[in-house]
């Protein structure tokens, strides 16, 4: 069994390149894969690197996902924002009571579902690239496709109007921001809420046959529903379905156009647009530390003894490039077809939303090279604008022209 004296290292640890891990990574996978760091408002947390251990953490129950409790490890200060009971998000509930909510919803995002999107998907992807086109150049792919389209997409499915995705936008912007004062990021939250609230609320009068309306009916016939639960799930859902995959939109479009021969063989169909999916979600894991756990049960891990009441830290870009667990990982390859990587997370809380993501980057991507064959940046990779202080990363601008 190991044991770990004080840590040196602060988390989180800040990516200094857009396509590598911070070298803290490799060097604590390499030398102590499971180790203990400082958090922002003191205290310590375990760091988990190796994929194995991390589906591990993931996978096992003795880690609970519960945010509101007050030693759950928080990476950025300021950060813990507790909700009411009645809305205590889906990402913070463990079994039984995440289970029952998730088993409510998850019919929503079945693959015969969001394939039934698929031509309104398409719909809305080629009406983005149509008004790119007939406006000025260079243009900015994040504010012409990579944030409309899953905007759109969600709000339709959501039945939220379109026509505030300014604000919602603006105000996530404000809340994954590490940087900012905390009060800050309190009221872009509470902003978001109040705004869900209202929503849910008009819902609830006559339910529209959109994703949140069927949920207040069928919960309703079930006798099990609850506003303040369906406000915190349409806050998830919206928040989660614009922003992680227009941060996917912007960096996958960036890596294809940075190895010419792969892009070369998705516009030949001599490789899968899936496979390349998938290899960008690894290639980049965007979310690295939504997988944060409270140890509820004494367990060791990797010759490691995590005890109750203790937080971890499973960090799924550095299990993403474990080459125990993919080949030469540092490479991006289409080619791999690694579907096991760990960007949607594992296990019970594994996301939500993958297959509409998944759906959604590959129609983008047929589209965009497709239409656009001639598509190149208009600005230095170092000139880019990288989300540097946000907890999802991603691109604030791409510049392109064709």
């Amino acid at each position: 069994m190991t044991t770990v004296d004080q840590p040196a290292l602060e988390f989180p640890v800040a990516r200094t390149c857009p396509f590598e891990p911070p070298a803290e990574y490799r060097q604590i996978r390499e030398e102590e894969p499971i180790t203990k760091v400082r958090l922002p408002e003191g205290g310590q947390a375990w760091v988990v690197t190796k994929h194995e251990h991390v589906r591990q953490v993931l996978g096992d129950p003795r880690f609970s996902a519960d945010r509101q409790h007050p030693d759950f490890p928080a990476t950025v200060a300021g950060r813990r924002m507790i909700a009411k009971d009645d809305e205590r998000p889906l990402i913070s509930l463990d079994a039984p009571e995440h289970t029952q909510a998730r088993r409510a919803v998850v019919g929503e995002f079945t693959v015969r579902r969001i394939e039934a999107l698929r031509p309104r998907i398409q719909q809305i992807v080629d009406e983005s690239i149509d008004r790119m086109i007939a406006g000025p150049r260079p243009a900015d792919l994040v504010q012409a496709l990579s944030l409309p389209v899953p905007s759109l997409v969600i709000c339709e499915m959501l039945g939220v109007p379109y026509a505030d995705h300014e604000f919602f936008q603006a105000h996530t912007t404000k809340m994954i921001n590490r940087l900012i004062d905390p009060a800050a990021r309190r009221a872009a939250f509470e902003s978001i809420r109040d705004y869900m609230d209202d929503l849910i609320t008009r819902k609830e009068a006559d339910p529209p046959d959109d994703l949140l309306g069927r949920q207040i009916a069928k919960l309703r016939a079930e006798g099990s529903y609850r506003h303040g639960a369906m406000v915190s799930l349409g806050f998830l859902l919206l928040l989660a379905g614009h922003e992680t995959t227009a941060n996917m939109i912007s960096l996958g479009t960036l890596v294809l156009l940075r190895n010419p021969e792969q892009l070369a063989a998705l516009r030949s169909g001599a490789s899968s647009t899936l496979d390349a999916v998938e290899e960008m979600l690894r290639y980049f894991t965007i979310v690295d530390t939504a997988t944060a756990r409270l140890c509820v049960e004494d367990i060791e891990i990797g010759g490691v003894r995590i005890r109750a009441g203790e937080g971890v830290l499973a960090l799924g870009y550095a299990a993403n490039r474990d080459p125990d667990a993919f080949d030469d990982p540092d490479a991006f390859d289409i080619e791999r077809g690694a579907r096991h990587h760990v960007a949607f997370g594992f296990g019970p809380h594994q996301c939500l939303g993958q297959n509409l993501a998944r759906t959604e980057l590959q129609i983008v991507f047929d589209t965009l090279f497709g239409r656009l064959p001639t598509l190149e940046l208009a600005a230095d990779v170092d000139d880019l604008p990288f989300k540097d202080d946000a907890s999802i990363y991603g691109l604030y601008g791409l510049p392109v022209t064709w």
